[in-house]
Formats: structure tokens, sequence, C-alpha cells
């Protein structure tokens, strides 16, 4: 039976200082490290579980957070491929903003439409902001029309879902047919991103799902990748309370 494994990257800097990250390049932080293992140690202990491949965003804090679980998992070994789809969602120039001073200076009910709204992007980046993603070497072989200024949730649901279809879905359907799983490790929108496809989400119930770091969340299907079940792996109350902290980052 296929076996999907979704993970946050662990807590990075910017997580640390409450500011909106995006696709802006920072480090885990020490604790961040420290959750990237301890996911690993989950999916070493869970015995139904046997990662096969791994797929990643092209940002440094989910891959690095790969590389830490897998090596704690004993699987570093396995394939893994990268791709500018499962990036996190575009802050544009929100981002590096602290949560706390946005909320003071735009209200309450405009930061929650940017954080969580279903189709509010942020302010656009100017075309010549050096956080434009055209200026990153990583992003040179994407055309120039795809990559985003600023993003809403429903931007990421668009640039995802082809990925999860065409890479995602054939690692599922091979590697479930010989008992193997696949691991995806993103960030906090594109996971969501693919949790309200998976899980058939409406537009307006997808602002209380929160994701929290370094949490495996998995999804077991049967032959035609219909839900069997889905949770996170080890303790449910630890996962609803980093959920939860999640959820309080803007205050």
């Amino acid at each position: 039976m296929p076996d999907l494994i979704l993970l946050r990257h662990g807590q990075s800097l910017w997580n640390e200082l409450n500011l909106f990250t995006g696709w802006h390049d920072v480090p885990l932080t020490e604790r961040g490290r420290e959750e990237a293992a301890a996911a690993g140690v989950l999916l070493r202990d869970a015995e139904d579980i046997d990662l096969s491949v791994v797929h990643t965003s092209l940002i440094s804090r989910a891959i690095i957070t790969a590389n830490l679980a897998l090596e704690t998992a004993e699987r570093s070994w396995v394939p893994v491929h990268r791709h500018w789809r499962l990036n996190e969602r575009h802050y544009g120039t929100l981002q590096g903003k602290d949560k706390k001073e946005t909320r003071e200076l735009y209200g309450d009910e405009q930061l929650l439409a940017w954080r969580r709204g279903y189709a509010t992007p942020p302010p656009p980046l100017s075309d010549n902001d050096p956080m434009q993603p055209r200026f990153d070497p990583r992003y040179q072989d994407v055309p120039q029309d795809l990559l985003p200024s600023a993003e809403c949730l429903a931007d990421v649901v668009v640039r995802a879902l082809p990925y999860y279809h065409d890479a995602i879905v054939p690692d599922l359907l091979r590697e479930g047919a010989r008992g193997g799983a696949v691991l995806v490790v993103a960030h906090g929108n594109s996971l969501r991103a693919l949790r309200k496809y998976l899980d058939g989400t409406s537009d307006d119930d997808i602002v209380d799902l929160e994701i929290p770091t370094g949490i495996p969340f998995h999804y077991r299907f049967d032959e035609h990748l219909n839900i069997i079940s889905k949770g996170y792996l080890g303790d449910a109350d630890a996962a609803a309370k980093a959920a939860a902290a999640v959820k309080s980052q803007a205050g």
C-alpha cells in the first residue's frame, strides 16, 4: 500500500524571530536541527514505513531537514528529488517583516488574510527588487513568467499540484507496490496546499490548518490512492500543541 509522509522543515531562524520567510533562504536553528533529527527517529522507528524516495523544495531549510532526518533514519542513501514547485509560499514585500509589527500596522483581519487566507496575496515585490527569484541562480532554468513576486495559498495549490501528480504520484504507485514510502520535506504552505487537495478541505476551512515544524504526517492509501488512514507520527498531543504554537506566531 502506498505511504506518503509530509514533513515541514525544522524551526528556522526567521521562525524563531517571528518573521515572514517565504522564498528567502535562512538557516535552521539548533532547535530546528534537533526537530529534523527527531523526525528521523520517528521515521526509523515506524515499523510499517520503509522510506524509499524523497522530494524536497529548493530551499535549504527543507534540504537540510531532509538530510538530517534521513541520516537519523538510516536512509541517507535513498534517492532525493528537488523542485521549486514545493517551495514555501512567496510572501512578497512581507518577507523579512515581523509578524507582530505587521499586525499592529495593518490590523488582525488583514494579517490573517495574508497569513492564512486562501485567495489574498500580500503586496508583490517590485520587478527590480533583489529578492526577486529570477536573480537567484537556483531558478535560472525556470521560465520567468512562472516565478512569483507574491502568492496566496490558491497560487501555491496551482503550482504544487502539477508536481504532485507528475512526480510524487508515480513514486507512490511504484514504491507502494514494492512496500516503500515517499517522503516530502517542504514548508508550511506548500504542505497545506497538498493537504488541502488530499483531504478535500474547503477554501474557507483551510484557514484553520496549522502545520508544526519537524513532525511527520503520514497518509496511507489503497492502490487507487484513496486514503485509508492519516495522522501525525509520535505523540498526537505534542503535535497538537506544536500546531497551536504555529497559530500564535503572529502574537
